[in-house]
């Protein structure tokens, strides 16, 4: 009995170090190697950061991927993949110290558009992202393609895993309705919404540069022009100076002062 037991325990040990050196396993997978490299060649806001400010934001992408789990469906996810989607988390919340996304748990990767059933088979497939609700709370959906076209495309305005990832910093407080109680000052909260119903109406009019997408209602502005802010800081803030300086309160970040046009930056 005395043998049977000390057997016993001898098997629980031996799965409890395997469990061990199979997570780090999977850790180590999850964040490549080359990331540093990944980021300084991919991603333009990392490009612009000061070398401190780098650090700091090779740290936060790699806790993002050690507590992420990054998943393919009928597509494979690469190196590059895993990093875009951690700068995407990031840099939306890189003026603040200590955030994380506390309602995410998986992203998975489709190969394309899908459905708002997940499927990517079909004739109803125009969805690029999506952060699920209810039984599927706690997982985002990508299109690869349009994940990696985000960052390539460094002249306009959009980036979709960015939209996605500021709806989960929206719905932290419990509803995507365009205020982040959590983000933003209390003093600020009706003078940035009247913001957004003045600009959702000139949008409606069609008498600005802004996707329409972003007038379907208040949650959808704040993401898409939360791209903007983020893809032209610069055009941003030109064009639309008090949406600019509303939303560098609310990120706590002033992007456009280290923004370099497309064709300078390196």
């Amino acid at each position: 009995m005395v043998l049977f037991g000390l057997i016993m325990m001898g098997l629980i040990l031996i799965g409890y170090i395997y469990n061990i050196f199979s997570r780090r396993k999977t850790l180590h997978a999850a964040i490549p190697d080359s990331y540093k490299s990944l980021l300084q060649d991919n991603v333009r806001y990392y490009q612009q950061l000061d070398e401190g400010d780098k650090v700091r934001f090779e740290d936060k992408v790699t806790k993002f991927l050690k507590r992420t789990t990054i998943e393919g469906v009928h597509t494979s996810v690469e190196p590059l993949d895993r990093v875009l989607v951690a700068a995407s988390a990031i840099i939306p919340i890189f003026g603040f110290k200590d955030w994380e996304y506390f309602n995410l748990t998986n992203v998975i990767l489709y190969p394309d558009t899908f459905d708002e059933s997940y499927q990517f088979e079909g004739n109803r497939r125009n969805i690029l992202g999506m952060v699920g609700s209810g039984p599927l709370n706690g997982q985002m959906a990508l299109s690869k393609n349009a994940l990696r076209e985000g960052f390539a495309n460094t002249s306009d305005k959009s980036n979709t895993a960015i939209h996605e990832f500021v709806h989960l910093l929206d719905k932290a407080d419990g509803f995507v309705d365009g205020l982040p109680r959590n983000l933003i000052e209390h003093s600020y909260s009706i003078p940035w919404m009247k913001l957004v119903h003045q600009t959702i109406q000139q949008m409606l009019a069609g008498h600005t540069d802004i996707n329409p997408y972003g007038a379907t209602n208040e949650g959808e502005f704040f993401a898409v022009i939360s791209e903007y802010f983020f893809e032209r800081p610069d055009l941003l803030a030109e064009k639309h100076p008090d949406l600019y300086k509303m939303l560098c309160k609310i990120f706590q970040q002033d992007p456009a002062a280290n923004h370099q046009h497309p064709e300078t930056a390196f």
